[in-house]
């Protein structure tokens, strides 16, 4: 055997023990001690009861660590669907290099988000939802610079939405549906300071109108639904914006429709239980619609033939003053005379 082969086969053998050694625990001791504590914290739940001190916590089920050779750093921490008891362990904020923090589908996981949160200055993606969560969405989450993605619905959490979410510079999806938040919508969600994000603020007790800052915004997904509030959500219409999803249903907004301009690119628009007057636009065959309700209104006036507007059944169109045309209703004359002068009264108003 040459020396060369000799060589290759040392340099061969001393990388495979170097690997099996250190593979051993590549996992940072401190990492490894926060997550066992976590591990207690919660009552040592059946998602993550294999987790083996004995063993490289970069391993474990539910955690992920960066890509370094040696002491790798956990990254991810994700918990999901488990009947786990307890409140947010307040140990997640001693994993300093945390980018994605996942607690959700914990029914038995109560009380308020862990103020320690606010340690993880490399957190990204704050999933804690279908849990049952209390107190308020707190500030501290502006102190998050990093943050682009926050779901915190499906729990109690109550109180006002916190206007310094908006000076998250990158935040690209906010979802805060399906709690007991109540006052208005912050007007500072009117200026973002990064990309204007996917905006979900359903099934709440939100009241007062919207902020006018947020007309000037160009959103792609806007879901104010199942709120009590009121005034022209107009604003957040218009021919050159690019919305691709807008749901206004079950509040108590009153504008005009046949003076509101969509945009092509909408493919849902729900407007369903609320006080919108006017008719049906023409421009709204333009839309390549795979959703479209304006039931519960005072929309009057015949339903304009063509594009996806007669796609739709009837159901998306009951209970308006006097809509008529296919699929409901053929218009009468009356009906006809009732549009015209709908129109007049609009134009002198």
């Amino acid at each position: 055997m040459d020396k060369t082969t000799t060589l290759l086969c040392f340099l061969f053998f001393f990388t495979l023990f170097l690997t099996t050694s250190l593979s051993k625990d590549l996992c940072h001791k401190d990492d490894k001690k926060t997550l066992l504590k976590i591990q207690k914290s919660l009552n040592n739940p059946y998602t993550i009861i294999s987790w083996d001190p004995k063993e490289d916590c970069c391993s474990w089920v539910s955690v992920e660590c960066g890509d370094a050779t040696v002491n790798r750093r956990v990254t991810s921490l994700d918990i999901s669907d488990d009947p786990a008891s307890g409140q947010i362990p307040p140990e997640v904020g001693d994993l300093p290099y945390l980018q994605t923090l996942i607690f959700r589908k914990l029914p038995n996981l109560t009380g308020e988000i862990q103020p320690t949160i606010a340690k993880l200055k490399y957190l990204r993606f704050l999933w804690l939802s279908w849990n049952s969560l209390t107190g308020p969405v707190p500030e501290f989450l502006s102190q998050l610079k990093s943050l682009d993605y926050i779901n915190l619905s499906f729990n109690k959490l109550s109180g006002s939405i916190p206007a310094s979410l908006s000076l998250l510079p990158k935040l690209e999806f906010l979802e805060l549906s399906r709690n007991k938040l109540t006052g208005p919508i912050p007007e500072s969600f009117g200026s973002f300071k990064g990309k204007v994000p996917d905006l979900f603020l359903s099934h709440n007790q939100l009241s007062g109108s919207i902020p006018k800052s947020l007309g000037n915004l160009d959103f792609n997904r806007i879901d104010f639904s199942r709120n009590k509030l009121q005034g022209d959500a107009s604003l957040l219409f218009g021919a050159k914006k690019t919305t691709f999803c807008i749901d206004l249903s079950r509040n108590m907004f009153q504008f005009d429709t046949s003076k509101v301009n969509i945009s092509k690119t909408v493919n849902r628009l729900d407007l369903n239980h609320n006080g919108i007057t006017g008719s049906i636009p023409v421009q709204w065959t333009e839309l390549s619609l795979q959703f479209f309700n304006v039931s519960y209104n005072r929309l009057c006036g015949p339903i304009p033939k063509g594009g996806d507007l007669q796609r739709f059944d009837s159901y998306e169109y009951l209970h308006n003053k006097c809509l008529c045309g296919a699929p409901l209703q053929r218009c009468s004359e009356d009906s006809s005379n009732q549009a015209l002068s709908l129109k007049f009264i609009t134009r002198i108003n």
